[in-house]
């Protein structure tokens, strides 16, 4: 299972500018019911708290994993939808 975990704020463009262009390439890639995205708001303490675990200081944070496992972290940025588009292919 892979899924994008997003830590932002609900005031900051960039955050919000983040989570939506994940919502639109997920569904414009056809792969939205096959990832999981969720969004952590960094002004609540259960948003800091999943912050503190993952190590993140800066918003936008956006973490890919797969499986659990990490596989890409973008930091104080938009990421690029060439960026995360390879993780998203299907592996032999």
């Amino acid at each position: 299972m892979v899924e994008i975990k997003i830590f932002g704020k609900k005031n900051c463009a960039k955050c919000q500018t983040t989570k939506n262009k994940f919502h639109f390439f997920l569904k414009e890639w056809k792969v939205s019911d096959k990832v999981k995205v969720s969004f952590y708001d960094m002004d609540t303490v259960d948003g800091l708290a999943e912050g503190a675990f993952y190590g993140v200081g800066e918003v936008p944070t956006s973490i890919l994993e797969k499986d659990g496992r990490e596989e890409a972290r973008w930091t104080g940025e938009v990421p690029k939808s060439e960026d995360f588009k390879k993780y998203l292919r299907e592996r032999p």
